[in-house]
């Protein structure tokens, strides 16, 4: 028996976990809907893998009691139900386990499971993950572990011991897993990914990107689905080196994190085309217009693909619109960030329960959001980073999506980003709306200077003549936008914790707590303005 003084006793889903009250193992408590969603993909993940064996997964079971003797129909032998152990089913590794709520959820409440082994570098975490597993009684499913995650990886790599799903979800960046996790994926296997490193993914840090993704950001308020498009891109340069490629099934931008679901295929000749699915992109350091170009192009022969460098620049060194240098970013991936299928019917099935998650109300928000996108627009634009170019007031979204689409041209909101516009339109056309838009506001012209990007959009002559900012019905942002939960109030303290500091001897160390931090850094940079006036002052004294 667990002494319930030294615990703290958390429910999330069916599982209940005991939390060191020492704080000495990772939790957070915000990710619950990181968790949600990932239960709720791999079930449609499982449900697809099972049907060619004849059998069908149940989701969600409204009571438990109904399941427990399953064995005694015979009808119901080739149905999967939710914590009930599946010998033909899925094998699943969660790479970096921490307490083991993951992996508990997951033999709880994912069906058609044969086999889930909860994995830890940390000592402490292994015996909150064994504490865990025994208090849940799943030891028949999930087995715990302690090693580190990449050579364990390495060690499962082989065609038997490979894993049909692994999760991994560290702290900060998991750049430093994706090379040993695609390789212990198997074919048609299921790899999903977190990373909240979001200050490097979002251009703060090239330098760093480049180190850890191979990917140069761009400074751009774009910069959500620009760290979706560089872990994808890193994914699939990993995947190639081993004659693998991926398959995006779900890539969603939300809070302080990325998280991307795909599927890793084996096939020497598709992996030819992964290089086709790169792309650079020419953004205007100005006025922040931007061009994507193909690294690699491919023209159909016959029944064969002939594969040629992409052909660039796609812009002069000077933007056309405002006459700045553009900066160069990328490789990025360029194909698609989801597969609408699954996505439709994802949203079905957490439609279909919506008692399962406590946070369905939001996948259900950010998964009709994404099914509303343009899914073959890279990038897009922002309505405050136009106005804030031509030092205007900022238009409204549905003023912008009208004059784009009576431009002929298609356009979309983006999931992850308000006031986003996705847009197949060119630069030259936005900002010929932005100058119509600009002809109803008071710019003060004489203010600005000879040398700003304003000045030089607004003195250009618009190069399209079908420019209408007549409000139109389909210009109006969709109706389900105004109905569902896209961006809830988080609770305070909502971003990432601190990290959980290992000792030497291979224990936890407790970290500083996230109040001690702020109340450290608030207001850091006034007191050390304040003590170099202080000494300016004694000096001149002096």
């Amino acid at each position: 028996m667990t002494d319930s003084s030294e615990y703290t006793t958390i429910k999330e889903g069916k599982a209940e976990i005991l939390f060191p009250k020492t704080n000495n193992v990772f939790y957070n408590p915000v990710q619950e809907f990181n968790r949600d969603l990932t239960i709720a993909v791999i079930t449609e993940f499982i449900k697809n893998y099972l049907k060619p064996k004849g059998i069908d997964a149940v989701e969600f079971c409204q009571d438990d009691k109904n399941v427990v003797n399953i064995d005694d129909n015979e009808n119901q032998k080739n149905i999967a139900y939710p914590g009930i152990k599946t010998e033909s089913g899925v094998s699943i590794l969660e790479a970096l386990s921490a307490t083991g709520l993951r992996s508990v959820r997951f033999a709880k409440e994912l069906p058609g499971v044969k086999r889930i082994v909860a994995n830890d570098l940390s000592n402490d975490a292994f015996l909150s993950i064994q504490r865990n597993v025994l208090h849940n009684v799943v030891e028949n499913i999930v087995t715990p572990n302690v090693a580190d995650a990449t050579i364990y990886m390495h060690q499962n790599r082989d065609k038997d011991s490979a894993f049909d799903i692994i999760d991994l979800d560290p702290y900060g960046s998991a750049s430093a897993f994706l090379d040993a996790a695609v390789q212990a994926t198997k074919h048609g296997g299921l790899l999903c990914v977190t990373c909240t490193d979001m200050a490097i993914l979002a251009g703060n840090f090239p330098e760093a990107a480049w180190a850890k993704y191979q990917s140069v950001p761009l400074k751009t308020k774009a910069c959500h689905e620009q760290a979706l498009r560089i872990v994808l891109g890193a994914l699939s340069s990993h995947a190639a080196r081993y004659s693998r490629y991926i398959e995006p099934l779900l890539s969603v931008s939300v809070d302080f994190y990325v998280r991307i679901f795909v599927r890793v295929h084996y096939g020497a000749s598709k992996v030819k085309s992964a290089a086709s699915k790169q792309i650079c992109v020419y953004r205007c350091g100005g006025c922040s217009s931007f061009h994507c170009q193909h690294m690699l192009n491919v023209r159909e022969s016959g029944n064969n693909k002939v594969f040629y460098p992409g052909v660039g620049p796609a812009v002069d060194r000077k933007c056309s619109e405002c006459n700045h240098n553009h900066k160069i970013g990328g490789p990025f991936w360029g194909a698609c960030l989801y597969d609408r299928s699954f996505v439709t019917q994802l949203l079905s099935s957490v439609k279909a329960f919506p008692n399962r998650f406590n946070t369905s109300e939001r996948i259900i928000g950010m998964l009709t959001m994404i099914d509303e996108e343009l899914h073959d627009v890279p990038f897009y634009y922002v309505t405050d980073e136009l106005s804030q170019v031509l030092r205007c007031s900022c238009p409204p979204t549905r003023v912008i999506r009208s004059a784009i689409l009576n431009a002929g041209h298609k356009v979309s909101c983006f999931h992850g980003k308000t006031n986003a516009v996705k847009t197949d339109a060119p630069p030259s056309v936005i900002w010929d709306i932005m100058r119509k838009w600009g002809e109803t506001q008071n710019i003060k012209r004489e203010k600005l200077k000879d040398d700003s990007p304003a000045k030089a959009i607004l003195e250009k002559a618009p190069t399209s003549s079908n420019i209408d900012l007549t409000l139109r019905p389909d210009g109006e942002l969709p109706r389900s936008f105004k109905t569902i939960t896209r961006f809830p109030e988080m609770p305070a303290n909502w971003g990432p914790k601190s990290k959980a500091k290992i000792a030497k001897d291979g224990s936890v160390e407790v970290s500083d707590s996230l109040k001690e931090k702020s109340k450290y850094y608030q207001g850091k940079r006034k007191r050390k303005q304040q003590t170099v006036a202080n000494d300016i002052k004694k000096v001149a004294a002096s």
